[in-house]
C-alpha cells in the first residue's frame, strides 16, 4: 500500500492532478482520500465523480456481459441483425466489445450536431478493413443505441434492471447531477465532461455516468464474485496482439478499464484484488500524452502492490 501512495502524492506534487479518492481491494476494502478537489478544498468520502469512459464497463458492458452468457446476444453476429439501422453489414459485436471494429470515429462538424444529426452520422460511419485494436467510443455509442432498440428500454432504466439493483448501487447514474467533483475549472460542477455525451444525454453507451467510490466497490465485488463475470478472463479479441475481454482491457488476470476525467477500476478475479482511482485531472488542464504514461505507472504498481 505504501507504494501506492507515495505514488499518488508524488503525482499530486507534481501537479499532474490535485487530488483523488482511491480505494484498494485485497480481501477487505480500505479507502483513501489525497490531496485537493481544486488546490483548496480537501478531497474526503462520499464524492461523486464524472467517470468518463469508464462508464462503458459500468453500463453497457456488464449488461451485455450478462446478455452474451445468457444466450440473448451472439458474439459474431452482424451488429445489423440487432440494430437495422446501421449500414454496415460486417461490424460484429464482437469487434464492437473488442475495439476492432475497422470503424473510423471521424465525423465532420461532429459538435454542430444536435442528438439526432450525431446519431444519423453514426449509423452511416465509415468501416475501413483495419481490424486491429483501435479504440473508439462509437464502438460503444452503437451498442447503446442497439440495447435501447433491441429491449425498448431507456439505457437509464436498463442500467438499473441489469446493473444498480442487482449490485445495490444507489450513487450511479447520468448527469447532470446536483453535487459532484468539478472536471473542469469555471464549468459548473455534475456536468458531463465528454461532447458527446453532452450531446447524446442518456443514450450514450461511451460515457456520461457519475459514481462515487462505494458504489465502484459495490460494483467490483459483483465482478469479483458472481457468476455471471466468471468467463471473461480470456482474449476475446478477433485478431491482432492486443488483448481485450468483452469491454475491459486485459493485462494478463487483470482486467482493466481507464475515463479520460482521470478515473480508471481493476481487478483480479483469480487474485480477488482490486481498485478504483477517480480524479479530476482535467480541471487545471488537459495534458492527456503525459497523463496516460503517469496513470500507466501508477496502475503497473497497484497491480505489483496488491
Amino acid at each position: 500500500m505504501k507504494r501506492i501512495l507515495e505514488k499518488i502524492e508524488q503525482q499530486i506534487g507534481a501537479d499532474i492532478y490535485h487530488g483523488a479518492s482511491l480505494a484498494l481491494y485485497s480481501g477487505n476494502w480500505q479507502e483513501f482520500y489525497l490531496g485537493t478537489l481544486d488546490g483548496e478544498q480537501p478531497v474526503r468520502p462520499n464524492l461523486t465523480y464524472d467517470l468518463a469512459s469508464v462508464s462503458k464497463v459500468v453500463g453497457v458492458g456488464t449488461v451485455l456481459i450478462q446478455m452474451v452468457k445468457e444466450g440473448r446476444v451472439k458474439l459474431d453476429l452482424p451488429l445489423q441483425a440487432y440494430y437495422p439501422a446501421f449500414a454496415d453489414l460486417g461490424v460484429t459485436i464482437r469487434q464492437l466489445l473488442t475495439h476492432t471494429s475497422g470503424i473510423d470515429p471521424y465525423i465532420p462538424n461532429r459538435d454542430q450536431l444536435d442528438a439526432k444529426g450525431l446519431i444519423e452520422a453514426i449509423n452511416q460511419i465509415r468501416v475501413t478493413n483495419q481490424k486491429e485494436f483501435k479504440y473508439t467510443d462509437i464502438n460503444f455509442i452503437l451498442l447503446g443505441l442497439m440495447l435501447e432498440g433491441l429491449t425498448k428500454q431507456t439505457l437509464p432504466d436498463l442500467f438499473e434492471d441489469w446493473v444498480y439493483k442487482p449490485f445495490a448501487m444507489r450513487e450511479t447514474g447520468f448527469g447532470p447531477v446536483p453535487e459532484a467533483v468539478p472536471t473542469l475549472k469555471g464549468v459548473v460542477a455534475g456536468v458531463v465532461h465528454d461532447p458527446k455525451a453532452k450531446v447524446l444525454g442518456n443514450h450514450t453507451g461511451s460515457a456520461g455516468l457519475f459514481s462515487t467510490l462505494k458504489d465502484l466497490e459495490k460494483f467490483l465485488n459483483a465482478y469479483l464474485q458472481r457468476d455471471f463475470a466468471s468467463y471473461l478472463n480470456h482474449n476475446f479479441a478477433p485478431s491482432g496482439k492486443k488483448e481485450r475481454s468483452l469491454a475491459w482491457d486485459k493485462q494478463d488476470d487483470w482486467l482493466l478499464h481507464t475515463g479520460y476525467t482521470g478515473t480508471f477500476v481493476l481487478y483480479n478475479r483469480q487474485k480477488q484484488k482490486a481498485a478504483i482511482f477517480l480524479s479530476n485531472r482535467t480541471y487545471e488542464k488537459d495534458q492527456r500524452a503525459q497523463w496516460i504514461l503517469d496513470r500507466d505507472q501508477l496502475i503497473e504498481i497497484i497491480k505489483e502492490d496488491l
